[in-house]
């Protein structure tokens, strides 16, 4: 799973939701020929990138090549089950990454188009936002 090697701060501040406007980078295809853009702000799990990475690479028999254009880095905390109030911060749970409505999440090359959007929508069933399956010549 992918977290990151080193942060420069362990804890981080849980930031506003008034702050998912549409995406400023990430808006079109760089790599690869067909991509998934979302559609709706989300944090995504490095579990969840990976569920969805696993089933493209087995729909598209480790042919083609494949691009995770995001990465989790913001730490997410969890107290314990049953902790009393008080006490600071959980520790770090997990990592996650930040969606905004407009990003390129995945990108795919070296498949026929059909493969591809297949791929793509058994990936989308795994992320936590409503996405499109986009071409280069769109």
């Amino acid at each position: 799973m992918l977290i990151p090697k080193k942060v420069k701060h362990r804890k981080w501040h849980k930031l506003r939701s008034s702050g998912l406007q549409k995406a400023t980078t990430k808006l079109s295809l760089s790599f690869g020929e067909f991509g998934l853009k979302s559609l709706t702000p989300a944090w995504v799990t490095s579990r969840q990138i990976e569920a969805a990475r696993r089933t493209m690479s087995r729909y598209i028999k480790r042919g083609g090549k494949i691009w995770i254009r995001i990465f989790p880095d913001k730490p997410v905390t969890m107290k314990g089950l049953e902790v009393p109030m008080g006490g600071g911060k959980g520790g770090v749970d997990h990592y996650v990454a930040i969606v905004r409505p407009g990003t390129v999440v995945f990108e795919m090359d070296g498949v026929p188009a059909e493969t591809a959007r297949e791929a793509m929508r058994l990936a989308s069933y795994k992320m936590p936002f409503r996405s499109r399956f986009i071409t280069k010549h769109d």
